[in-house]
């Protein structure tokens, strides 16, 4: 299942995050809706971008419902020309962009051996390939502006293995070190990069996993809380590292995953 793509943020009285405009990336179901619908209710414009025309329709009618200001962009963050276009669309709209959230992503389960060239090609492309030309573009508008904040979206697989997962892994690890080299290449031009980490998160990309009850009592089992973390306690960490409130962290990988990684 992909994870919704891009949403912008723009503001409407006091900025949000202490800034004008922002984006993420993967707006239309669980994190990124959660985040975009987060923005909203601190007075953020919002421009979600995902390949779901249906969803992320479906995310700017609940934020127009509640009094936000929202739209939708088809956008497939694979493409450059996409990406391209989305940034400088949000620019013409909002006049800035800074705050993005590029959260787009699939899984693809499999050893390395049961691996085909096709979903290894297809699964880096959209969760590696998307956040660097997602950075690519946001960055050329934000060294304009000399200011900008950027959260990728990992997973704790990209801190550590696990089995059965081998392309998402290595997908989340790239991710990691883009994220921090870029956190190093721009932390004297006023823009700071981070990542969050979540654990186990009920969205609908664990949604089959979580419904089968052998299943999910194997897994949470596991975990040091005792449950799945929700796709809202994700975004509150999004929204603390697009903030003001974070204005010395960048480079930083925030775990979100209820004590999974302290074992």
């Amino acid at each position: 299942a992909q994870e919704p793509v891009p949403f912008l943020l723009g503001d409407r009285g006091p900025p949000p995050c202490g800034r004008d405009t922002g984006r993420v990336t993967g707006g239309s179901s669980g994190i990124g809706r959660a985040t975009a619908l987060r923005f909203a209710t601190e007075g953020a414009k919002v421009v979600v971008a995902d390949v779901n025309e249906s969803g992320g329709e479906g995310v700017i009618r609940v934020i127009r419902d509640k009094g936000g200001e929202a739209v939708y962009v088809k956008t497939d963050v694979a493409k450059a020309s996409a990406v391209e276009t989305l940034i400088a669309g949000t620019v013409r709209l909002y006049g800035r962009l800074d705050v993005a959230f590029n959260n787009a992503g699939i899984s693809i389960e499999g050893r390395v051996h049961e691996v085909s060239e096709e979903e290894w090609d297809r699964l880096p492309g959209i969760n590696l390939k998307g956040v660097w030309l997602c950075m690519k573009f946001e960055l050329i508008q934000m060294l304009k502006q000399g200011t900008g904040a950027i959260v990728n979206m990992s997973s704790v697989w990209g801190a550590v293995g696990t089995t059965g997962e081998a392309p998402y892994v290595a997908s989340k690890h790239g991710v990691s070190g883009l994220t921090k080299a870029g956190a190093l290449d721009y932390a004297r031009e006023g823009i700071r990069i981070n990542e969050v980490r979540p654990g186990l998160i009920h969205t609908p990309m664990t949604a089959n996993t979580l419904s089968d009850p052998a299943r999910r009592e194997r897994i949470v089992s596991k975990e040091p809380i005792g449950r799945p973390g929700t796709a809202e306690e994700v975004a509150e960490a999004v929204v603390w590292l697009c903030s003001d409130a974070a204005s010395f962290v960048t480079g930083h990988a925030l775990v979100v995953d209820g004590g999974y990684l302290a074992q």
